[in-house]
C-alpha cells in the first residue's frame, strides 16, 4: 500500500496510490499520523479499502502532495552512514550511529519549493531513505526491530553547512530551516519493498547527477538503527528516521557547490518514487 496526503498546506487529506492512480480516502475518517499508526491503521485502511475503494474519488492530476505522513513527534537523522560520504567530508567512519534531529517544522511536501534560509551561503542537498515507525518502540531487540517499521519514504535532508558546522552548536541548527524536509511522494509499506538493503538512490541538480548510491552501502542497517535509537528514546508511531546519504553532496566537492535561487533538485529511490524541488530565495 502507498499512502499520500494531498491538498493545500495545512489542509491535506489522506489518499492512497494504486496501479490505477491516486484516490481520496477522506471517507475513512483519519489522517496518517500517530493515532492512525498506533491503532493498526494500515490493516484497518486496507480492509476498509477492499470494501469501499471502488467508491473513492480520484485525486486530480497535478494536485499538490503534502508530506506523506502527518507531522511526527520527531524526525531523527543518522549522520555519516555511508562510508563514501564520510570520506568526502573528511570525517572518520563512525563506530556508533551519529544521531541528530530535524525540527518537525521543516517538514513539507515532496515537490514544494526549497526556501534558501536568510543569510545562507551553504545550502546543500542529501537524498536519503526514511523509515516510518509503526508502533511504539522502547528497548527493542535488533532481531525484532523491523516489526516496528510501518514503511519507507524518500527524503531530502537539506542542510545549511555553515549553520551546521561553523556556528558552534549541534547539527540541528543546519538541518531545521523551513522546507528542509520534503518527504514523499508517498509512504510505501514494507511488503512492497523486496529488499530495502538494495535500493538505488540518486539526486540531480539542474539535470546533473550529483548522488548515485545504493542502500547496500549503509554502514548501520535499518534493524540496528531502530534498535539502537530505542535504547535512548521512545520511538512513537509515525516518527521518521532518516538513515543517511551517499557521497555527492555539495560539501564534498572541490571547490564546494551550494544551491542558489532557481536551481532545480530532483531525487528518487527505487520503489519509493521521485520528488522535485525548486530553490527560491528567502523573503519576508
Amino acid at each position: 500500500m502507498k499512502l499520500i496526503r494531498f491538498g493545500l498546506p495545512g489542509e491535506e487529506k489522506p489518499g492512497v496510490v494504486t496501479d490505477n492512480g491516486m484516490f481520496d480516502v477522506s471517507a475513512f475518517g483519519e489522517d496518517f499520523g500517530e493515532r492512525f499508526f498506533e491503532t493498526d491503521g494500515l490493516a484497518r485502511l486496507q480492509s476498509w479499502w477492499a470494501s469501499n475503494g471502488a467508491g473513492c474519488p480520484s485525486v486530480p492530476a497535478g494536485t499538490r502532495l503534502g508530506s506523506c505522513v502527518q507531522r511526527p513527534s520527531k524526525i531523527i537523522c543518522i549522520g555519516l552512514n555511508y562510508a563514501d560520504h564520510a570520506k568526502e567530508t573528511g570525517a572518520a567512519i563512525p563506530t556508533e550511529p551519529i544521531v541528530f534531529f530535524k525540527s518537525t517544522s521543516s517538514l513539507v511536501g515532496p515537490n514544494d519549493n526549497l526556501v534558501i534560509p536568510r543569510n545562507s551561503v551553504k545550502t546543500d542537498w542529501e537524498v536519503e531513505l526514511a523509515v516510518v515507525i509503526g508502533k511504539k518502540a522502547s528497548y527493542v531487540d535488533e532481531s525484532e526491530a523491523m516489526d516496528y517499521v510501518a514503511g519507507y519514504a524518500l527524503h531530502n535532508d537539506y542542510s545549511e553547512r555553515e549553520f551546521q558546522l561553523e556556528r558552534n552548536g549541534q547539527w540541528v541548527k543546519g538541518k531545521s530551516s523551513d522546507t528542509f524536509a520534503p518527504l514523499g511522494p508517498w509512504m510505501v509499506t514494507k511488503d512492497e519493498i523486496k529488499d530495502v538493503n538494495n535500493l538505488r538512490l540518486w539526486l540531480t541538480v539542474n539535470g546533473k547527477t550529483m548522488q548515485d548510491g545504493n542502500t547496500s552501502n549503509l554502514i548501520f542497517k535499518l534493524p540496528f538503527i531502530v534498535s539502537y535509537l530505542s535504547q535512548f528514546m521512545t520511538l512513537l508511531p509515525g516518527d521518521v528516521i532518516s538513515t543517511g546519504t551517499p557521497a555527492g553532496v555539495g560539501l564534498g566537492f572541490n571547490p564546494q557547490i551550494y544551491l542558489k535561487a532557481g536551481d532545480v533538485i530532483e531525487l528518487g529511490i527505487d520503489g519509493l518514487g521521485t520528488s522535485k524541488q525548486t530553490a527560491e530565495a528567502w523573503k519576508k
